[in-house]
């Protein structure tokens, strides 16, 4: 864990790139981040994702935003490959994620949950790396949860063809145990470039995910609303790591609510 001191003012006038940004934290943190001056780029998958998120974040600012829109599928890696669209990005945030029901392959013929969760922020991240490096000091943000601290990953089976009778919730947590290991890594090899790389756990947060996996699902984050946080306030530690200079001491960290969480002794992160 490398001990960092980055000058910092904040995200007004620097280039945000957020995946997840049509929904959810990600819609939070993306408003807020607009209207702390960032020039916001959503990648979305569909235009009408897109311009109900666009309206959201226009409407939640009391003066004019900016906010832009790149499409994309995260599922397709060749996809992904043409959203290097901007020559200064500030700062990164993969925030995008999923859980399935069922066993579905990406159009790459990949188990689609380490398609979107790990694969997409690995290739985006990789793709953008120089562009951030020639932009520093700069940012990369990647939402994980504390779901990583009981999984492992299986290398022996990546594509989850043992079967998948329970596999939906462990699958998520291997790719976020995959989305902490990925953010150590790239913290020690980002050392000196003045770009850091920080992952976080935002909570159980009410928010559209998992709906989309049958009516028990549905049902059962209905009954779940009452205790979970709202996503403005699953988005604070996301906003806080993109904006504000006390983020910039930290480098490999895993975080949550604005400071050092337990990671399962993954990370160790120092603070200047």
């Amino acid at each position: 864990m490398e001990r960092v001191i980055q000058k910092w003012d904040g995200v007004a006038g620097k280039r945000v790139l957020i995946t997840g940004g049509t929904s959810g934290i990600g819609l939070a943190a993306a408003t807020e981040l607009a209207r702390r001056g960032g020039q916001v780029t959503l990648i979305a998958r569909t235009e009408s994702r897109a311009a109900r998120a666009v309206r959201t974040i226009v409407d939640g600012s009391p003066k004019p935003v900016s906010v832009d829109v790149l499409f994309g599928d995260l599922a397709s890696q060749a996809s992904i490959r043409r959203l290097a669209k901007y020559p200064r990005i500030e700062v990164l945030i993969n925030n995008a994620g999923a859980i399935y029901r069922q066993r579905r392959l990406s159009p790459d013929g990949l188990e689609l949950t380490w398609a979107v969760n790990h694969l997409a922020t690995f290739l985006l991240t990789t793709v953008l790396l120089d562009r951030l490096k020639e932009s520093a000091p700069a940012r990369i943000i990647t939402t994980s949860s504390d779901a990583h601290k009981s999984a492992r990953i299986p290398f022996d089976d990546l594509q989850a063809e043992g079967g998948w009778a329970g596999m939906g919730f462990r699958r998520y947590g291997e790719t976020k145990l995959a989305n902490v290991l990925f953010t150590v890594e790239l913290a020690r090899q980002l050392q000196g470039t003045g770009v850091t790389a920080n992952c976080f756990h935002p909570g159980f947060v009410a928010s559209g995910f998992n709906r989309n996996n049958g009516p028990l699902m549905r049902v059962g984050m209905m009954l779940s609303r009452p205790f979970a946080r709202s996503s403005r306030k699953g988005a604070q530690t996301l906003v806080w790591l993109a904006d504000s200079q006390e983020a910039g001491a930290f480098n490999g960290g895993y975080l949550a609510g604005q400071r050092t969480a337990d990671s399962g002794g993954l990370t160790r992160p120092l603070r200047a």
